[in-house]
């Protein structure tokens, strides 16, 4: 039995040699896109991937930029846990620093952020000033409140004497220094970026939420705690995980302001590391510091991430 083979029509054809050069096309095409970016690879490569695994390396070496770097597997952050007192001390302090600055920074910029929403006159103008103080030069700002906590001729003892009062030592003071250094830091953030993302926030929630709230008779103090405030809660949960790595951060009040005293009350975490570093040529140790710096952050951000399930709504797309 013999069997007829019927013609295949032209469109059902393989087209074997359209897909081999479409996927030649798509391969330059690709190798074209890669040859673009490759500056910025080379440079993600050896500006950030390589300092970060040669400070891996250094954290466990003994080295002092002089002399080349010696293996000591984990002394480092041995010493770091176990023998030394200021390591704990800055630890403290910069945890102190983030648990007080943070709240204050992110309560203030939203009720900043709430003023600026209620369209008043002169909202523009209120603006600026709030913006102002964090586009000043930093050691600027902070050479300022040297100034205004001067114990003997500063702006708030002078205030303070004229009702009767004397006014504490501030920046020389073991007990005022950090909260001296926390009003610093708030004077530069509170009107910042953080206020913007609130004022963003703000004014992305749609205004029927509020009209149909008010139509059921919900007070002023209801809608912004029932409308407002639950959907601020991705801007709240942004600016809080900012605030954190920012307050780990903190390096620049303290080193201008107070250099880490007195009796080491603001010797803050990075400051210490920028000592260990830089002054006492112990570059091994401060790269440790930096990995225990690194994974502590990475940690609370893990356990933010964690707890935003519960509290942090997003509303959902169309």
């Amino acid at each position: 039995m013999s069997t007829v083979s019927t013609p295949v029509p032209q469109e059902m054809r393989p087209q074997t040699a359209g897909k081999r050069r479409g996927s030649r096309a798509r391969r330059r095409e690709a190798l074209l896109g890669y040859l673009y970016i490759s500056p910025w690879i080379v440079g993600y490569l050896l500006l950030i991937i390589g300092p970060v695994l040669a400070s891996f390396y250094l954290s466990l070496t003994r080295y002092s930029i002089i002399t080349p770097p010696v293996f000591i597997g984990l002394e480092n952050y041995i010493r770091a846990f176990t023998a030394d007192p200021l390591f704990a001390k800055s630890m403290w302090n910069t945890f102190y620093f983030v648990v007080i600055s943070v709240p204050l920074s992110i309560t203030t910029s939203l009720l900043l952020a709430l003023l600026l929403d209620q369209g008043l006159r002169a909202t523009k103008l209120f603006r600026t000033l709030f913006f102002l103080p964090s586009i000043t030069p930093v050691v600027a700002s902070i050479l300022l409140w040297r100034w205004i906590f001067q114990p003997d001729f500063g702006v708030i003892n002078y205030g303070l004497s004229l009702v009767g009062i004397q006014g504490p030592q501030w920046l020389a003071s073991p007990v005022w220094v950090k909260p001296s250094l926390i009003v610093i830091a708030l004077w530069g953030s509170v009107g910042g970026s953080q206020m913007i993302v609130f004022l963003a926030g703000l004014q992305s929630i749609p205004t029927d939420l509020y009209e149909v709230a008010a139509i059921d008779g919900a007070s002023r103090w209801h809608r912004f705690w029932r409308v407002t405030l639950p959907l601020l809660t991705p801007a709240i949960f942004f600016n809080v995980i900012l605030g954190i790595i920012a307050g780990f951060r903190t390096f620049t009040a303290a080193y201008i302001a107070t250099g880490g005293g007195p009796a080491y009350e603001s010797l803050f975490f990075v400051l210490y590391l920028f000592f260990n570093a830089f002054q006492f040529m112990n570059m091994g140790y401060a790269s440790a510091m930096a990995w225990v710096l690194l994974l502590i952050v990475l940690a609370l951000t893990a356990v933010q991430f964690g707890l935003s399930k519960r509290w942090v709504y997003y509303e959902a797309g169309d």
